[in-house]
């Protein structure tokens, strides 16, 4: 295809990759191979250490459609800024190094965008995550029924439906119109999870959203492996901060006093909450026994965890049982409990996974 002369692409696709040259081949060709051709695929080789780089120029050498951009390492969010600033597409959609998507993802996604007028589509998606051998892994399905919401205000008041199925946090199950987000000047922040603040401000004064409830993207979770699996430990205040986001979206929207808008957001919170818990009894974490109990007294005592929990509806009678310490304020029982979900999360990937999806 090296004669062929570059056309304005419909859709921008934007790959940062950093040493996960195991599968960048595979999210490459899950590319080429869409039904949609007119599309340029932009990969920004974040310094990697290994072959990603090399994988990733050879396959350009034959694709004329391939852009290939080597930087320095600055992580996911600085990788795609430099893509976006290149991009020409009418559409951009961002894809993993490490994961794939389905051949007509591009071209469904582009045919209910135009249909509508739409500035962003959210599919869904897969997580797969990977345990023991190569070949082992659990699937679990994040999707929403499909329509185009009618106004600005609609989708705002069913959005929390959408952040139940975690389709608002992540940029690669969506598909962007790029003079919109252009207009609204939304770049990646450089900060740790740097996804949701860009989703975030994507989606505070959108008008024109769709949702397809197929799902096309496969995001793939090598348990042991996951940066989530790792001892964090500004990982609370992190989560402090992503509340805040979401307290300051809602109230920007006008839907503070919203019932089941509240509902979800205080929900949001404690589960969250108990993955901080659970991040304080990782082996790795070097605090203290009495340290430990000492911060995770703090965590559950607050005014804001005391709020959230009595607001809080359960979706599961295991995540019922795992509140029962917040809501005694009990650091002891809260400490156990965090204790035992990080051993399963270590030694039973299929449980852990299992359990996690059905919370």
């Amino acid at each position: 295809m090296a004669h062929m002369e570059k056309r304005v692409p419909k859709v921008s696709v934007i790959i940062p990759a950093y040493n996960v040259d195991r599968f960048i081949g595979r999210a490459i060709e899950s590319i080429q191979n869409q039904t949609l051709r007119n599309f340029e695929l932009i990969i920004v080789d974040d310094g990697s250490t290994d072959r990603t780089g090399q994988i990733a120029d050879r396959l350009a050498e034959r694709d004329i459609r391939i852009d290939v951009i080597h930087t320095e390492n600055q992580g996911a969010a600085a990788a795609r800024n430099v893509a976006l600033d290149r991009a020409r597409g009418e559409f951009v959609h961002f894809i993993d190094g490490d994961d794939w998507a389905e051949p007509t993802m591009l071209a469904d996604l582009v045919n209910i965008a135009e249909a509508d007028s739409l500035d962003l589509v959210i599919a869904g998606f897969y997580i797969e995550t990977y345990y023991g051998d190569a070949d082992q892994h659990t699937t679990e399905l994040k999707s929403q029924p499909s329509r185009v919401y009618a106004s600005q205000a609609e989708f705002r008041a069913g959005a929390w439906r959408l952040f139940d199925q975690n389709l608002l946090y992540t940029p690669w199950n969506k598909l962007f119109r790029r003079s919109y987000l252009e207009r609204i000047g939304a770049r990646f922040k450089p900060t740790f999870w740097d996804d949701f603040p860009f989703v975030l401000d994507v989606i505070r004064d959108i008008e024109r959203v769709g949702v397809t409830e197929r799902a096309y993207y496969h995001f793939i979770r090598l348990r042991a492996e996951s940066e989530t699996a790792r001892w964090r430990s500004n990982m609370y205040e992190k989560r402090e901060e992503e509340h805040d986001w979401m307290l300051g979206l809602y109230e920007h929207w006008g839907l503070s006093g919203d019932p089941a808008s509240t509902e979800m957001v205080q929900r949001r919170y404690i589960e969250r909450l108990v993955g901080c818990i659970e991040n304080v009894c990782n082996p790795s974490c070097t605090l203290s026994s009495a340290e430990k109990l000492r911060q995770i007294d703090e965590m559950i005592k607050s005014d804001r965890a005391q709020l959230a929990v009595s607001i809080a509806e359960p979706r599961s009678k295991m995540m019922g049982v795992m509140l029962v310490p917040i809501r005694r304020k009990d650091a002891r029982m809260a400490l156990a409990e965090g204790r035992f979900i990080s051993f399963v999360k270590r030694h039973n990937t299929k449980l852990f996974a299992t359990l996690k999806a059905n919370r």
